[in-house]
This record gives structure tokens, sequence and C-alpha cells, in this order.
């Protein structure tokens, strides 16, 4: 048996197991621990407890000692240090002209190593920027470029619940999540409606997923969707359509509304229903609902004659238009030399009186 503890270096970080060795730990305490990044301070969550040797995580390390009050007060300097290299950072950016977005500044605790944290949409070549800042802070520099969900873990913000969000408040790391579990739960697969501030989908999906389906409350299974080319699908990003497929790696290639091409796994997808489909206004004319009141005969008799081809239809056209001027012009000749009501007159006898023609 030994005795282990959880140590949090962030507010809402991952937690870290360490050895207690022969210090007295409360919760709540800071201590100083050598990490792979060198030594850091960080805070004690989980109080100490009795573990099997076999649960013991592989290279365990022991705490170094218990943070005093000038530990803390270096603490408060390292992170007026970490403000100042966040200015210089951002100006050298503008300086380079380098498209990328400076998100956060860490600096180890005993001065090792300073982190920059930032986001861009593709590859940047920031040795120049690299050698600038080693130049200025005299220490090592290291640069990663990190996602929009951890871009979001670390500024923080407000969910479109009114509360803060559950990835800079107390999630310790980030879950799969689907777009399957929100079908599951029968909410919007409007993806405005489901995603977070960092356009992903949001992280509380997960918390009641457990519940539905074939395991909770719901004992019914769900069927599984298999998709087909050409269905029309909802995924991560937005909605498409299928373009391939892969049934081995049991992945689909969608080609999304704004013309990008992404890949999904089948898990990740949900196929937009043909109701939702025929009352988008985007949707082709052959996708679209029948008019209502109009026999299939009538539909077919309307499909052919919109399929047939356009000379047939001017050829008719002409030919009906010269049998109905044939027939008005015999129709006009006869009316002029037939009698009126169609009988002969006889002939009128002049009165007394009345002059001879």
């Amino acid at each position: 048996m030994q005795t282990i503890i959880g140590v949090r270096f962030k507010s809402a970080g991952k937690i870290y197991s360490f050895g207690q060795g022969r210090l007295t730990i409360a919760e709540g305490d800071h201590v100083i621990v050598e990490t792979s990044r060198g030594m850091e301070c960080g805070k004690v969550v989980i109080p100490p407890r009795e573990v099997p040797d076999e649960s013991v995580p592989p290279n365990l390390r022991i705490v170094h000692r218990i943070a005093d009050a000038s530990d803390l007060a270096r603490i408060d300097e390292n992170r007026a240090r970490e403000r100042e290299a966040r200015t210089v950072c951002e100006e050298k950016i503008k300086e380079l002209e380098l498209k990328m977005k400076l998100v956060d500044v860490e600096l180890t605790f005993d001065l090792s190593k300073m982190l920059f944290y930032f986001t861009a949409d593709g590859r940047v070549d920031f040795r120049q920027l690299v050698r600038e800042l080693a130049g200025v802070f005299r220490t090592r520099i290291e640069l990663r470029q990190i996602g929009v969900r951890d871009e979001a873990k670390m500024m923080g913000g407000m969910g479109c619940c009114g509360r803060p969000l559950c990835c800079a408040s107390f999630l310790g790391d980030f879950v799969p999540v689907s777009i399957r579990m929100a079908k599951e739960q029968n909410l919007s697969l409007n993806p405005t409606k489901i995603s977070g501030i960092c356009g992903r989908l949001m992280c509380c999906l997960k918390y009641e997923s457990d519940g539905y389906g074939c395991g909770g409350c719901m004992k019914v299974k769900k069927t599984e969707y298999t998709p087909a080319v050409s269905d029309r699908v909802i995924a991560e990003d937005g909605e498409g359509r299928i373009v391939a497929l892969n049934e081995q790696r049991r992945t689909a290639t969608i080609l999304m509304d704004d013309g990008k091409t992404v890949v999904a796994a089948w898990e990740d997808i949900a196929r937009v229903e043909e109701e939702e489909r025929t009352a988008c206004p985007h949707t082709s004319r052959r996708e679209r609902a029948p008019r209502e009141g109009r026999t299939p005969r009538e539909q077919r008799e309307g499909r052919e004659r919109r399929e047939r081809p356009a000379a047939a239809r001017q050829h008719e056209g002409q030919h009906g238009e010269r049998r109905e001027r044939g027939e008005r012009t015999q129709r006009s000749a006869g009316e002029r030399h037939r009698p009126q009501g169609g009988k002969r007159q006889p002939r009128r006898t002049p009165r007394q009186g009345e002059p001879h023609e």
C-alpha cells in the first residue's frame, strides 16, 4: 500500500497523482513537485489515500516540499511576468505579420521555460519569433498550437445556459461528444443550438447520454443509422451531403454546404429527416414533396409532360396551330356563303307607291 495525493496546477486542469512521502499534507495545501516541465507549484485537491501497489501509476514522483509564503509570492511575480511577456509577444507577432492569435502565456515556477499558446488556421513558421523572444527573456521558449476547445478552456466565458463554461469551471479533460447523443435525446439538430462558444458540440450533451438507449431509462435499443451516398446528414461542423463511404473504417466523406469536405465517423453523423429537407428553402425540386390535391396519375402525366423533348412539344404546337387556323378559315368561309338562318329568304314585293328598284 502507498499513500498518494491528487494535485491540480490550474483551476480546471487535469489532476495528477504524486506520492505523499513523509510529509503531512492536507487538502487545499500548495506543494512543490517535479514535473516534466520542471519544478511546479500545485494545489492539493484530493487528500491522501491508501491505494494498493498494483493501482499505483508508473513512475510515481514524490512531493518535494510544502509551499511557504515566499513560494506564493514568487507565483504572483510569475503572473506579472506572464502579462508582460504577453504584451511583448503580441507586438512581435504584429511586426513579423504572422497569421496567429496569442491565447495564453505560462511561466514555470523555476523560470526554466516560458510557454506561449496560440491558435491559427494552418501551419505557421514561427522560428524567427522564437529567436526574438529568447533574446528578450533569456530563457527557453516554447510555442504550442492549440484548438478551439482549448482556447475556450483557457479564456473562459459564459455559455448559452447563462453559467460559466464547464470546461473552464470543473472539467479536468474533454470527453468525446457525438451528434448521436443529441439525436438520442430528441434535441434539435440545428448546429447553432447544440454548439458551444467554441463552435463544437457542447460538453453537457454527455451528461445525460447514459440515461438514453438500451442502458438507461429507455429500454428500447436505438437503431443504428447506416449512411449511404447522397444522403443529407448533419455532422459536428454543420450540414452536408455524403459523397463517399469507407465501410472498413466506418467513415463518411461529407461535402458541407459551405464547400468544405470533412471526414467523420458513422457514429458522429445523423441523417436529416424528410420533413426537415422539404422545409428547407434550398432543397432541390426533386427532394420536395408533391403538391397536395394531385392524384398519382396527374403527377405522372405532369412528369411525362416535363420530360418530353422540347422539339416534340414545338412540333406538336406548330401542327395544332396550323390545324386550328385551317378550321377557323373553313368556318368563316361557310358562314359567308350560307344565308342567314340557314334558309333562302323570299323576294319581297314592293308596296303600292314605292318606286321599283
